[in-house]
């Protein structure tokens, strides 16, 4: 079990990918990792979402707006995962802030001993941030190629891509190699190091 000890949080809205968080949720336990699937709650104890294909259920009860600056160290690493979950997320009530989704990566990318993945449209909670991901090199959907070149990015033309603490992928059919990639860097340090 390469992973114990380690926690790792994936963010969930609607229309996600279900082989990818089904992936995702039976893989990185399989390392010993604990998951969990954090989404914004707006005051409810739980909501479920539906999937994009399928439209498969799944209940979230844990918010990322209740992930205090302590809790947040307890991650290993923050996935943005495919489908249109990061669009969803971008939402915000007033336009002169940041989406709390958003407040939430940035407050991730903040600490280089957590390990960001983002996979496919994933990059797309990363726009409201300014800065977040530029001199960065990743990969994107290829969907998003204007969208990463604008927020600075270089993009790269492989699967996946890895840059320090940023891991991304180009779609949510990649999340095999991806979560691949997140377990092998988890596994070659200790819980709460830095690479």
């Amino acid at each position: 079990m390469r992973l114990t000890g380690h926690k790792i949080a994936v963010l969930m809205e609607s229309d996600f990918y279900e082989p990818e968080i089904l992936y995702y949720r039976h893989r990185f336990p399989e390392e010993g990792a604990e998951v969990h699937f954090l989404s914004r709650l707006w005051g409810a104890k739980e909501m479920t979402f539906q999937g994009h294909e399928h439209r498969m259920p799944f209940t979230v009860t844990e918010s990322f707006e209740d992930v205090d600056e302590f809790a947040l160290k307890e991650f290993s690493a923050v996935i943005v995962p495919s489908g249109m979950v990061a669009d969803r997320l971008r939402y915000t009530e007033d336009p002169a802030q940041l989406p709390p989704a958003a407040r939430f990566l940035r407050r991730a990318f903040a600490d280089p001993a957590i390990l960001k993945g983002v996979i496919c449209h994933g990059m797309w909670l990363a726009a409201p941030v300014a800065g977040l991901v530029r001199g960065r090199r990743a990969v994107v959907h290829n969907n998003l190629l204007g969208d990463l070149r604008n927020m600075g990015g270089e993009y790269v033309d492989r699967d996946v891509v890895v840059d320090g603490d940023l891991v991304t992928a180009r779609t949510g059919e990649h999340c095999h190699l991806f979560a691949r990639t997140i377990i092998d860097l988890l596994a070659g340090r200790p819980r709460g190091a830095v690479s």
